[in-house]
């Protein structure tokens, strides 16, 4: 939890009176942190930025739960609020249009997002959108989603509202205030200079929208947005809405296959467009407010209208609408927003330079929910809900670079309105991060998709043949997407053979130092204190005991250890709290990783190397320096596929000869390549979790079925007095089975008991070796194995059944022989 200063209520300064900036000021004053000041270097009340443009639309289902949550808050705060009588939110609703089999499909699909994440929608026929939306050319449409309680948001009236609240409060608000430097001192912030005075500040928060870099500059820390300008576009007076009074009655609209979106604005209709190519814009060129307005433009953040750009959409615009005819566009501009390289927000304190915090890259549909987090986290020390999707920390440093954040950005811009498969990879740049492996690989047929920058193979080629004589239930064309049956063949391959696995995007930290095993035990839950040799599977806790992150930690030596990680968010915790002496790094971009699994692991290893690789000589969860051919490797008895074997770790150097060395020798046992679809597969029969897909921050370890590795009787760790006031959790991670063979699910479904949604999807895949699609899914408590649940896929409800897990192998025979 953050100090207050002697001085009483932290000094805070926000930079950037927006949306976000005024709600931040908002939420922190309601939290009793009263000393608040909001710079603005243009006018109030409308300075601008995104804010000062935005349509306002707030659609709040989202494939994130996080984002989803963010804008449920943001309808439900700005609905209660007004400004001279007038609401800051329009319930109006919203309607998205399906003019293809495949965008029907996929609003069905989002039916089930909302579902899950408790947002009320229903797919309606093309005639009922008709009756929403009386001037769509219903021929046209297949469908629609109707969701309504989603609405307008009227941003400026919003800022203004919670403006007065948080001035009532004891916050100020000044306006023409140019930030020109951030000041600090050792690694901590201490002020804001302005083109008007210096500020002294505890906390500062750049909220600063596309101007976010600019900010970070002066801050000495990187803030990876792009900037790009999105085409908005008014008609003239409408016959067919003359008498209109209210600001808006039909719900926002998307025509998601042309990439465009409408709402009303009285007696005429705002149209946005997506369907442009991506128009990036230098944050570092936008002029202030005075300047721009010298050049003709009507602010900072309003570019002049591009009507090359325009003219396909226009098309499309009139032949949905066809009172478009006989009108035409009336006004124009190309608005400045904020896009990241994986489009969600980037928030949290930068660790580089303590009190320093981030609020960019949010939209008017999220502004209220995420002021909410970053206010909770600063006051409290955490947020309320999971953000780590948003954390800043998430980028890995190959991610920072200008040309990869423009490069990524830009494809956000263009996927706004894409049917995205959960698996899809960006395209380009690729390849970015390679293992040492990777040309061994391509020479097998790897089919790459990509995660945090790395090329991971899903499946290979070269493991065709092996398919033939395995039975597989079809698959429809999403499940299908992505996907091989190869991945069943190496699947099989795995439990009965040998199989390597690339594990080399696994993280991997170094902790050293005389102090490291009083602290690595302080920070996480299970027993560390074990000889070296020893690995342990452990949970890193927030204080409220939340799991941040799950690693495996090996003792190599007294005080030197090695931990399998998460995200760069891992890494950054330990630094923040690392005392002095004990030297925290990250070590994954030097090393690399072959996962051996399989009955015949051992006949592959053994030979290789000159220790002792028997059950007895080398147990589970143990680890030793060794040799493997001519190469060093530490190696360590785990197996996230629930067989015998071992991960190999070396330097990236010595990788492709320790490849080449288990390949060689691997030949007469069968020995094939193996990919992460299949390792989705094999880890979910054995019920291993995933942290950031199965469980996060909003989680306890005995909700999540991670008990095992609390140690509730250690001296202390960080989480353990909020485990200690838990109850008996009312939701848990539960195991299912769907009863038909045939039916896949993918994740993130809605789950119903006694024909209400009670939960949702968080890992699923077919687990070949059960002949059942296996999902996990958060389900409320004392639900017996054996209970019938429905999950909805597409539409459909699926019948499936509550399982008893471990799934696979429950007396953990093929591990431990």
């Amino acid at each position: 939890m953050s100090s207050t200063p002697a001085h009483g209520s932290p000094r805070v300064v926000v930079i950037g009176a927006g949306i976000v900036g005024c709600s931040l000021a908002d939420e922190l004053t309601a939290r009793g942190w009263t000393d608040v000041t909001v710079l603005e270097q243009g006018p109030l009340p409308a300075p601008g930025g995104s804010t000062s443009h935005a349509p306002g639309l707030v659609f709040r289902t989202s494939p994130s739960k996080t984002l989803t949550a963010f804008a449920q808050y943001t309808v439900e705060k700005f609905g209660s609020l007004e400004a001279d009588g007038v609401p800051c939110f329009l319930p109006v609703g919203g309607l998205e249009l399906a003019t293809t089999p495949e965008r029907l499909a996929d609003l069905h699909r989002r039916a089930g997002l909302a579902a899950s994440w408790g947002v009320r929608g229903e797919v309606v026929s093309a005639a009922r959108c008709k009756e929403l939306w009386p001037l769509i050319d219903e021929s046209v449409v297949l469908g629609g989603l109707h969701t309504p309680d989603d609405g307008l948001a009227r941003a400026l009236l919003a800022s203004r509202a919670q403006r007065d609240r948080a001035t009532a409060r004891g916050a100020r608000f000044l306006h023409r205030h140019t930030v020109t430097g951030v000041e600090r001192r050792n690694g901590h912030v201490t002020g804001v200079v302005t083109d008007r005075g210096t500020f002294p500040a505890d906390h500062v928060v750049s909220a600063a929208g596309f101007w976010g870099p600019v900010i970070g500059r002066m801050a000495g820390v990187d803030v990876p947005l792009q900037p790009l300008a999105h085409q908005y576009a008014k008609t003239g007076p409408l016959p067919q809405l003359s008498g209109a009074t209210a600001e808006a009655s039909r719900p926002i609209l998307r025509f998601q296959d042309r990439d465009l979106y409408f709402r009303e604005h009285t007696d005429r209709v705002g149209i946005g467009s997506y369907a442009h190519r991506p128009l990036p814009v230098d944050p570092f060129a936008v002029p202030p407010y005075d300047e721009a307005r010298a050049r003709d433009l009507d602010m900072p953040s309003s570019f002049p209208f591009t009507p090359e750009d325009w003219a396909p959409s226009w098309e499309d615009c009139r032949r949905l609408l066809p009172a478009l005819r006989d009108c035409e566009i009336d006004q124009g501009f190309n608005g400045v927003f904020s896009f990241t390289p994986d489009g969600m927000p980037v928030l949290g304190e930068s660790r580089d330079l303590r009190g320093f915090w981030l609020a960019e890259a949010v939209w008017v549909t999220h502004s209220a929910g995420v002021a909410k987090a970053v206010a909770e986290w600063m006051v409290d020390g955490r947020p309320s809900l999971d953000v780590h999707e948003c954390e800043l920390t998430r980028f890995e440093e190959a991610q920072r670079s200008p040309a990869y954040i423009r490069e990524r950005g830009s494809q956000q811009f263009v996927e706004v309105y894409d049917v995205v498969h959960p698996l899809q990879p960006m395209e380009r740049p690729r390849p970015l991060r390679v293992s040492p492996f990777h040309a061994r690989q391509q020479q097998l047929g790897a089919c790459f998709l990509e995660g945090g920058g790395w090329e991971r193979p899903h499946w290979y080629e070269a493991n065709a043949g092996l398919v033939t004589g395995i039975d597989l239930p079809e698959r429809d064309a999403w499940s299908a997407r992505h996907w091989s049956p190869i991945a069943a063949a190496e699947a099989r391959a795995t439990r009965g053979k040998v199989a390597l696995y690339d594990m080399t995007p696994l993280r991997r930290l170094e902790v050293t130092g005389p102090g490291a095993l009083d602290f690595l035990d302080r920070m996480t839950t299970n027993n560390l204190r074990k000889k070296p040799g020893a690995v342990t599977y452990t949970l890193l806790l927030d204080e409220a005991g939340g799991i941040r992150s799950d690693l495996t930690v090996a003792r190599l030596a007294p005080d030197r250890f090695q931990l399998g990680a998460n995200t760069p968010a891992d890494l950054d915790r330990l630094l923040r709290h690392a005392p002095d002496g004990v030297h925290v790094r990250d070590i994954t971009s030097g090393t690399c990783c072959v996962g051996v699994w399989g009955p015949l692991a051992r006949d592959l290893v053994q030979p290789l190397t000159p220790d002792d690789f028997s059950h007895g000589a080398f147990g589970y969860f143990r680890a030793k320096e060794t040799y493997v051919g001519h190469v060093p490797v530490t190696a360590m008895r785990l197996s996230y596929v629930g067989e015998l074997g071992w991960e190999l770790y070396t330097t990236a150097d010595l990788g492709l000869r320790l490849w080449d060395t288990l390949w060689e020798a691997g030949r007469e046992l069968g020995v094939i390549a193996a990919g992460r679809s299949a390792f989705n597969s094999l880890r979910l029969e054995k019920g291993y979790r995933a942290w950031g897909v199965d469980m996060t921050g909003e989680h306890n370890p005995f909700e999540a079925g991670l008990g095992f590795a609390v140690r509730m009787d250690k001296e202390d760790f960080t989480g353990k007095a909020a485990l200690e006031n838990a109850g008996a959790p009312a939701r848990r991670l539960t195991p299912l089975l769907l009863d038909d063979p045939a039916a896949v699910v993918l994740g993130k479904e809605p789950v119903y008991v006694d024909g209400s949604p009670a939960g949702y999807v968080t890992s699923a895949s077919y687990g070949y070796t059960l002949g059942r699609c296996v999902a996990y899914a958060w389900l409320p408590s004392g639900l017996p194995s054996g209970t019938g649940v429905h999950v909805e896929y597409f539409g459909e409800k699926v019948p499936a059944t509550v399982a008893d897990e471990p799934l696979f192998d429950p007396e953990m025979t093929r591990i431990r022989r």
